[in-house]
């Protein structure tokens, strides 16, 4: 079970085109971490987003279709699920109906002043981002 999808917008900018006239490969992991990134500040209580920060640990990318300069491009992503201080996301990259990638990423949130790896609170991740409540074990009683 997931949370519910976050949209983001993308502007496919001249600097994101390459030699061969598309959008560089590279630039989708920004459009990712950017998407992330938005979804965390939006969602999260101010005092957790002043407090933490992210670092990606992986990233798996599958390219389906090239984008390019003027395309309406949009980002959706899910938050999978949230162990300890890892956060797994599932992101879509469209124009229009078309799937132009698919991320599945993996990020570390870390203390934004020791630099440590950070746990969201199960509160947090409940409340704010809609992940599904961890149910109890059944005593039989």
């Amino acid at each position: 079970m997931s949370a519910k999808p976050f949209t983001f917008p993308i502007k496919v900018l001249p600097d994101d085109i390459d030699f061969m006239g598309h959008v560089n490969n590279a630039r989708y992991l920004n459009w990712v971490q950017d998407t992330v990134l938005a979804h965390w500040q939006k969602l999260a209580p101010a005092e957790e987003v002043a407090s933490k920060a992210w670092v990606a640990l992986k990233h798996e990318i599958t390219y389906r279709r090239p984008a390019f300069l003027h395309d309406d491009v949009i980002a959706e992503t899910v938050l999978e699920k949230i162990a300890g201080a890892r956060s797994f996301y599932n992101t879509v990259i469209r124009r229009g109906e078309d799937v132009l990638a698919e991320v599945q990423s993996m990020w570390c949130c870390i203390d934004a002043k020791s630099l440590r790896p950070a746990r969201i609170s199960r509160e947090v991740a409940e409340t704010f981002f809609g992940l599904p409540r961890k149910q109890e074990p059944h005593t039989g009683e």
